[in-house]
Order: structure tokens, then C-alpha cells, then sequence
């Protein structure tokens, strides 16, 4: 009934500290009918690039940016999911996307067996009873002029209960659920009147004054001081005990994910690479990637000196991700299938003229012509000589840098060096995408636990 307590009273019954079972099994035990509450396949997110006044007088695109770039998982009733990565890995996208706030380009997501990639604003209405949200601000989630008896009342007005005793009712349960109490204290005060803890905690009473299932959490603590995120967190688990909530958590922390989630996902560049339990995740991370997030985890004790092997470079450009694996120009352990192209040769040309002296960058840059053109996504890169060099000089460099770098994942990539008497022709080897693929009980996108990938 739309006026009706959406959750009954289960306070009294529960122990003060509940001790809640955040195991994968008691997840799946959870999935009553078998099948899993939300289910995405082959999801893709993309955003068109418009570029300059006259593509866009002519009605052409730039490009796209490709946020979400083919993300598929499984999400049991009662399950926590970490969705973890990086700035610009797609995880927020991925989450606004499962909310309906962004339509998907491609793919599926089905809750309870219903697809509601897609669907319209209208259509999707009804099931914000069920799919609510927690955005990472606080502050900017909450009408500065509204109090927070209006602004909990507001998504029941908006979903046909009356304005009434029951509804007033409501609020105070929620505000009470979320500990802001005595309630009466709080009714009336405005956002502005709240701390952060408080603003979050009001939030989450309005997410869940509906009765949802699925709460998608955007970075929930990130903006709020360290001494009230592991209380926040805490609310969080005992509200899931006390209302059979399932959380997608979305977050660039590794801690806090630790702490609360069932499952983790990894995210790069638009992809999973790596997704299984949280303690598995934690002990044998297996993706590059994945390494190299745990490695970059701060530690505690000054007087412990923790090795830092983390990826060179920054960030490809989304709306031109790399061939392939997302990941191999950054990664140490890519090899022959992982996506080379020409850019990765401009990649390490540049790093090395960098490293070198002004001299022989001078000396060398005039041998080599224009690298700004090894920008795109061919199979072989074309290299011509400057104006003081030839094509026996720009092969020369080349040979030399690889057996000066024998160690530069570039070289496994590389088919062979030739030339037509008039530019220099590097050929890749082919490539493949990776797909995740099983290994213990995580999964895991890279081709060195692909028994199908050759090498």
C-alpha cells in the first residue's frame, strides 16, 4: 500500500551489535528462487563526443566516450558488491546506469528477470520503490530549503501515500532507524543545521523510507571526516541485517571495501578486470591491476618500508581506450596478445627521449620525422625519417633501444622490423580482447590465466 510502513519493526528483536555474516554462501542462501536479484550483461555506457562548431552544424560526432565498455555480473539478494577503481574507470556510470538515470548503448540489466535497460523514465518509475541511491555529497542530495520531515515525506508523496499521521509516522521511523534521534530534535532542522555524518545519515533515511532492495551507495564516506566513516559504514551493515538490503558499493577506497563488501569488482577503463570475494581478492589478487590498486594502499606504521610497484603512466583517454587489454601499456607483464599498436611505440619513444640528455634527444629527434602521427589503431606503425636521418638510421635506433630495454613489454608485442626503402615498418603481433575467465573462485579479465590465449 503506498501509505503503508514499508519495513516492519525488527529493532527489538535484534541484538544490540548484530553480528552479520557477510560470507559469499549466506549471499546465495539469500537468493531464494535461485535467480539473482540483479543480473547485467554485456553492459556499454557510451557518451558522444560533439566536437567543434561545424561537426556539429553537420550533425557528425568526435567520437564517444566509452564509460562503461561491456561489464557483465551477477547480484544475489542480500549480497554486498564493491565496484572498485580508479577516477574515470566507469564505476559511478556503471551505477547510474543500474538506477536508470543514464540509458544504456547496449546490453542488459534485468532485475527480478525483468529488463529494464532502456526502458523510460516512466516506465521505470515504479521500481525506484525497490532501486534506491546514496550519492557521494551529502550536502548537495539534500534541498537546503527543505527540513527533513519534508524532505523524507517527499519520495512517499511522490509515490501516492497522503500527507497524514501514518506518513509523519514514517519519517520518524526512518530518522530514528538511521540514529537521528531524538527524533523530534531533528524534524525540523534544516540541512544547513546538520554535520556531515548527519546530512549522510538523513540521506540514507530517504533512500530507504521507501522500503528498497537494492540501495546502490556512490561513495558514500568519501566526503565525510575519518572519525564518522566507520560509523556510517556500521549503519549501513545493520540496516542490511535489519531490512535485507543489497548494496552495490562503489568506491576508490580498498579499505572500506574491505570492511563491508561480500564481492569486489575491479574496474578499468570501462572493465572488469577482476571480480570475486573480498578475502580471496585481498589474498591472491591476480590482474595487474588489481596488484597495483593493494600496493598503492597506505601504510599505517611509518617504521615499515612497503615496496610501491605501481603502473607507469597515467590513464588512457577513454574515448580512445587502448587496443585489447585496457591495461597493457601500463602493465609489467604484458606480452605478445595483450593489444600493442602504434601509439605504444610513441609511448616509448617519448619516454626515452626524456631520459636522455639534450644532445642526443636532438641528435636522435632529427633522425626520426613526425611520431604524433603513431596515433592510431593499425596493426603496424609506419615510422619515416626526419630531415637528418634515413631509413638504415631510423632502424638503427630502434634496434638499439630494444636491446638497451630488453625488458620493455613492447618488444613482445613486436612481429618484426623492416622497411620499403622509404619509411621504417614496425608489425604487431594480434591481439585479442580478454574475457574473464575463472581462476579459484575469483574471475578474472587477463590473457595470463587464459588457457585459450597462445604464449
Amino acid at each position: 500500500m503506498a501509505g503503508g510502513n514499508p519495513w516492519p519493526d525488527r529493532r527489538s528483536a535484534l541484538p544490540t551489535k548484530p553480528d552479520i555474516d557477510r560470507s559469499p554462501e549466506s549471499a546465495a542462501k539469500r537468493t531464494t528462487d535461485g535467480e539473482p536479484l540483479v543480473a547485467v550483461r554485456d553492459l556499454s555506457v557510451h557518451f558522444a563526443i560533439h566536437g567543434n562548431f561545424v561537426q556539429r552544424l553537420a550533425g557528425r560526432e568526435a567520437g564517444s566516450v566509452k564509460a562503461v565498455d561491456g561489464v557483465s555480473f551477477d547480484l544475489p539478494r542480500g549480497e554486498v558488491l564493491g565496484v572498485v577503481g580508479e577516477s574515470g574507470s566507469g564505476k559511478s556510470t556503471l551505477g547510474r546506469a543500474l538506477m536508470g538515470l543514464v540509458a544504456p548503448t547496449a546490453g542488459s540489466i534485468r532485475y527480478r528477470g525483468q529488463e529494464v535497460a532502456g526502458v523510460s523514465e516512466r516506465a521505470f518509475r515504479p521500481l525506484r520503490r525497490k532501486i534506491q541511491m546514496v550519492f557521494q555529497d551529502p550536502h548537495a542530495s539534500l534541498n537546503p530549503s527543505m527540513d527533513l520531515e519534508t524532505a523524507l515525506a517527499h519520495p512517499l508523496r511522490i509515490h501516492g501515500a497522503p500527507a497524514g499521521a501514518e506518513t509523519r509516522q514514517q519519517v520518524r521511523d526512518a530518522l530514528d532507524r538511521v540514529g537521528l534521534s531524538p527524533v523530534e530534535r531533528f524534524l525540523h532542522k534544516l540541512p544547513g543545521d546538520l554535520s556531515g555524518g548527519q546530512k549522510q545519515r538523513a540521506v540514507i533515511a530517504r533512500a530507504i523510507i521507501l522500503g528498497p532492495e537494492l540501495l546502490v551507495a556512490d561513495e558514500p564516506v568519501s566526503m565525510l571526516d575519518m572519525s564518522v566513516r566507520a560509523k556510517i559504514l556500521e549503519l549501513m551493515l545493520e540496516l542490511k541485517h535489519e531490512l535485507d538490503l543489497t548494496y552495490v558499493y562503489i568506491t576508490h577506497d580498498l579499505a572500506t571495501a574491505k570492511f563491508f563488501c561480500n564481492r569486489i569488482a575491479i574496474m578499468y577503463l570501462g572493465r572488469i578486470v577482476e571480480i570475486g570475494p573480498t578475502a580471496e581478492i585481498f589474498a591472491e589478487p591476480r590482474h595487474p591491476y588489481t596488484k597495483a590498486l593493494l600496493a598503492a594502499i597506505p601504510e599505517p606504521d611509518p617504521r615499515r618500508s612497503v615496496p610501491r610497484d605501481l603502473p607507469r603512466g597515467e590513464i588512457p583517454d577513454a574515448a580512445s581506450p587502448p587496443r585489447g587489454c585496457h591495461f597493457h601499456p601500463r602493465c609489467p607483464r604484458a606480452f605478445e596478445p595483450c593489444g600493442w599498436q602504434p601509439r605504444d611505440l610513441r609511448d616509448l619513444l617519448e619516454a626515452h627521449w626524456a631520459s636522455v640528455g639534450v644532445d642526443a634527444y636532438e641528435r636522435e629527434r632529427a633522425v626520426v620525422g613526425d611520431v604524433d602521427s603513431l596515433n592510431d589503431m593499425r596493426e603496424t606503425a609506419v615510422l619515416r625519417p626526419g630531415r637528418g636521418g634515413s631509413v638504415t638510421n631510423v632502424r638503427q635506433l630502434l634496434e638499439r633501444l630494444r636491446s638497451d630495454t630488453p625488458d620493455e613489454p613492447l618488444w613482445r608485442g613486436v612481429r618484426d622490423i623492416d622497411d620499403d626503402g622509404h619509411q621504417v615498418l614496425v608489425h604487431f603481433r594480434d591481439h585479442r580482447d580478454p574475457v574473464l575467465v575463472r581462476s579459484g573462485q575469483a574471475h578474472v579479465a587477463c590473457h595470463l590465466f587464459d588457457q585459450e590465449t597462445p604464449g
